[in-house]
């Protein structure tokens, strides 16, 4: 079947050329490891495999969903999204994965909601040793060569985890509407997160502009697509990263950071002028991935509709003046040691 095409505003090759011309400020050292596998080259310590797994992809508007009701994408368009998402937080935390401190000899770490695997794979790479897993509703197109420690799995967080073995490390990226009960997954991360080990929530926000009387499209975008999230019994907000959220499921919170993605050039410091130029190839790509599904299914737009709104918006956002960017919030909590 061919995969269906990526409506997005500026295509695959723009992003594929924006990660080419910054491959240069990303080279990493590759490292070799091995966990122990079964006859099939699974995780002897996981439950679920991605081996044997049929995908039924489901196509709506020219685009991939992995199931009838997760309101994003999961076509190459939106693969290659993911991955400047990847990139772009690489450039913003100065190559760092995570703002959590990992200690060198750390041995189980969770994906979840890997999507293109990026993270996880690079994790593999400066982790030899420690077993990754990474998991997600649908399968993407993996690269050539996966380190030999990274596990890709089909996994709905949504249901009860059941891997058998505790993590030292629990990431959780981007998934923000994903969720309608995060309590759920904060409390299914506390059961499965070794004592003393760590979480680390990642999410961005709404795009926001200098002057949002000026960015009058952008406003329009972000008021129906709350609509349409609280009308799908989800949230766009980052409510889900609230201290009472996050505390209620017996995690201890180390440390909050919220950081700003700048949209664009206009930064004067010269690696924030690079993160802004990745940061905005991923967000005007996302604008379609985020609404199409929402707006057509819970607001009964028209796609054409959607699609325009989306155009106007690039306008609003890559104006003279308009200086956007996006808000994103860490959080890193910790499962408290029985002594404490």
């Amino acid at each position: 079947m061919p995969t269906p095409r990526g409506g997005g505003i500026g295509g695959r090759d723009a992003l594929l050329t924006a990660l080419n011309e910054e491959e240069t400020a990303l080279q990493e050292s590759r490292h070799d490891g091995s966990v122990d596998t079964d006859s099939s080259g699974r995780s002897q310590a996981s439950t679920k495999s991605i081996s044997g797994t049929i995908f039924e992809p489901h196509i709506e508007n020219g685009r991939q969903y992995a199931n009838t009701n997760y309101y994003m994408p999961n076509d190459d368009a939106e693969e290659t999204r993911l991955s400047v998402v990847h990139q772009s937080f690489l450039l913003l935390l100065e190559d760092q994965l995570t703002i959590a401190r990992i200690p060198d000899d750390i041995k189980r770490v969770l994906d979840v909601g890997t999507g293109s695997g990026d993270w996880a794979i690079a994790m593999g790479e400066r982790y030899p040793n420690a077993e990754i897993v990474a998991t997600d509703i649908s399968s993407y197109s993996q690269p050539p060569t996966v380190p030999p420690n990274v596990f890709f799995q089909i996994d709905d967080a949504r249901e009860e985890w059941t891997y058998g073995s505790a993590f030292d490390l629990i990431h959780i990226r981007c998934l923000n509407g994903a969720f309608s009960n995060w309590a759920h997954i904060y409390h299914e991360a506390f059961r499965h997160l070794k004592a003393g080990g760590i979480i680390e929530i990642v999410d961005v926000g709404l795009i926001r502009a200098l002057e949002p009387s000026r960015a009058s499209y952008l406003s329009i975008y972000n008021g129906v697509l709350q609509s349409a999230a609280e009308k799908a019994g989800i949230t766009v907000s980052l409510e889900h990263l609230r201290k009472s959220v996050v505390e209620a499921s017996g995690l201890s919170i180390l440390r909050t950071t919220t950081m700003e993605f700048p949209l664009g050039n206009h930064p004067e410091d010269s690696r924030l002028k690079m993160v802004g130029k990745m940061a905005l190839i991923a967000a005007l790509e996302g604008l379609e991935s985020t609404a199409l599904r929402l707006l057509t299914k819970e607001l009964e737009w028209e796609p054409d509709s959607v699609r325009d709104l989306c155009s106007k918006v690039v306008h609003d956002i890559t104006r003279r003046g308009a200086r956007a960017s996006v808000p994103c919030q860490f959080l890193v909590a910790r499962k408290l040691l029985e002594m404490e």
